[in-house]
């Protein structure tokens, strides 16, 4: 009976340690075709403009350096992503596109219609500069 016990035990923990679901190493929704293939048309030049709006905007969840760990994302669940961790791995489509629309299933909200497309392209500069 105990060996069954820990064993059962062993192999929720290797099932919930496989499930986690925090990692940029998750599977992404594919970018749809209206966004797929998009391109920033700012450079690095454009990151100062792109951290004043990240300011105003976002570092209240995302933290001053995009770790995910400003005040209001505390309360937040599930919590903001690591910014400086997740914006290496995914395409500037892809951040174009959840920045624009949202994140379903998160407090992520939709900026469009209130960021313009070039504050969008603008924050995003900013982001790669996170570290």
């Amino acid at each position: 009976m105990k060996k069954a016990l820990v064993t059962l035990l062993l192999m929720g923990a290797v099932l919930l340690a496989a499930c986690g679901s925090g990692s940029a190493a998750a599977t992404l929704e594919p970018v749809p075709a209206d966004y797929a293939g998009k391109t920033n048309p700012f450079g690095a030049d454009a990151a100062a403009d792109g951290a004043k709006i990240f300011q105003a905007n976002c570092e209240s969840c995302h933290g001053p350096q995009g770790h995910g760990d400003g005040p209001a994302g505390a309360a937040l669940d599930p919590k903001p992503r690591n910014l400086s961790e997740f914006v290496p791995s995914v395409g500037d489509d892809y951040l174009f596109w959840r920045i624009s629309t949202g994140v379903p299933g998160t407090s992520m909200p939709p900026w469009a219609g209130i960021l313009s497309d070039d504050q969008i392209w603008q924050v995003i500069s900013f982001a790669h500069t996170l570290k």
